[in-house]
């Protein structure tokens, strides 16, 4: 595959997970794991879950990494002290090999590539062009891998990113590798949406749950992502909620020119400016521009919410992510009853996208008929 193109487990443009050598901020999930490893309680499966973009994959490399280079404690008079952090030195050869993805005692399961012929999954998925599931294939992987025996008895890790793509026979057949669990295997299971999971899955695992990072820890794993990160960061942590996954992708997408611009264009509200809408949604009907149109329909919702926000509590956020945008806030949600309104109108906006973009509507059309929408619902 080429180095240009991103893998389904990776953000366009940003470190794979297995390449960052630190996780940053969820020092009570990286506890929870090490209390476990140290009391000789250490489960089979973890499912770690949390909003997108908050360190989930990071986390689960990092106790691979830990896992297969901390040895397990016999209570002898020699045995090392108990391991407080989940660090493992770049230069261990464990680290190495996980580095260079030549690891033989992981396995990461991950979306494979389009197609019914294997040799046709293959050249998909070099080309970039990956399945929207984890089918039961790569689960029959899985089991191949599990039933070989560790070259050297040690321990083996299992990473699934994520949980949340298993399709239904793909969730069946790994539901029954956690009812009989290999021998030193352990198992992670990477998910946004739990919920959505079986819940027999669920059951059998146990849960690591990990928050969103404070400003200083989005700055400094910012600062560590690799990303030439474009735009204020403050403004990029406050736009994507303390996800740093959520703001390199939106300093890689624009985002924060896309929100100004929104913000400029709603707050022309309510004679909206027909010419710049126009321009918005015509930008938004580009081809190859569906990754683009996803993140406008995103910001807008983000744009209403705040609205919402800022006309129940009678201020707006505390952190300006565009030029004027405290000025426009006030102006159009000036009391709790405008800030239901808004609020609203963003749920109604975010089912309108979604159904919008699965039948495959006129992007164009949806933007303008979208802002047109707002148009209607400002004060006067």
């Amino acid at each position: 595959m080429s180095d240009d193109v991103p893998l389904p487990d990776q953000l366009a443009g940003a470190l794979h997970p297995r390449e960052t050598p630190d996780l940053i901020g969820q020092g009570p999930a990286q506890a929870a794991f090490l209390e476990a490893f140290n009391t000789g309680k250490l489960h089979h499966a973890w499912l770690l879950t949390g909003p997108r973009g908050v360190g989930k994959a990071t986390l689960a490399w990092s106790i691979a990494r830990f896992l297969l280079a901390t040895p397990e404690s016999n209570g002898g008079m020699f045995d090392t002290p108990p391991p407080v952090t989940l660090d493992i030195p770049q230069d261990h050869p464990v680290a190495r090999r996980i580095l260079a993805g030549g690891e033989p005692a992981v396995h990461l399961v991950r979306r494979g590539g389009v197609g019914s012929q294997e040799k046709d999954r293959d050249k998909a998925f070099s080309e970039g062009r990956f399945s929207k599931e984890i089918r039961v294939d790569e689960i029959r992987v899985l089991s191949k891998f599990l039933h070989l025996s560790a070259a050297d008895g040690g321990h083996r890790v299992v990473i699934i990113d994520d949980a949340d793509a298993l399709n239904t026979a793909a969730a069946n057949a790994l539901l029954k590798m956690l009812e009989e669990p290999p021998a030193r295997t352990t198992l992670l299971l990477i998910s946004h949406q739990p919920s959505g999971l079986l819940p027999t899955i669920k059951s059998r695992c146990r849960t690591l749950r990990l928050g969103t990072l404070s400003t200083d820890e989005m700055t400094r794993a910012i600062a560590a992502s690799g990303v030439a990160v474009q735009g204020d960061p403050a403004a990029l942590a406050e736009l994507s909620g303390g996800s740093v996954g959520g703001a390199l992708r939106l300093s890689l997408m624009d985002g924060l020119a896309i929100y100004a611009e929104l913000i400029s264009l709603i707050g022309t509200l309510p004679r909206l400016d027909r010419a710049r809408a126009l321009k918005l949604s015509e930008a938004a009907a580009q081809r190859g521009a569906e990754a683009k149109l996803a993140l406008l329909f995103e910001l807008m919702n983000l744009a209403l919410n705040r609205l919402a926000r800022t006309g129940a509590t009678g201020a707006p956020p505390t952190i300006q992510a565009a030029p004027n945008e405290a000025e426009i806030l006030v102006r159009l949600a000036p009391s709790p009853a405008q800030g239901r309104i808004w609020a609203e109108v963003a749920a109604d906006v975010s089912a309108r996208a979604q159904h919008g973009m699965a039948v495959n509507l006129d992007p164009a059309a949806l933007v303008l008929d979208t802002l047109f929408k707002l148009g209607d619902s400002a004060p006067r």
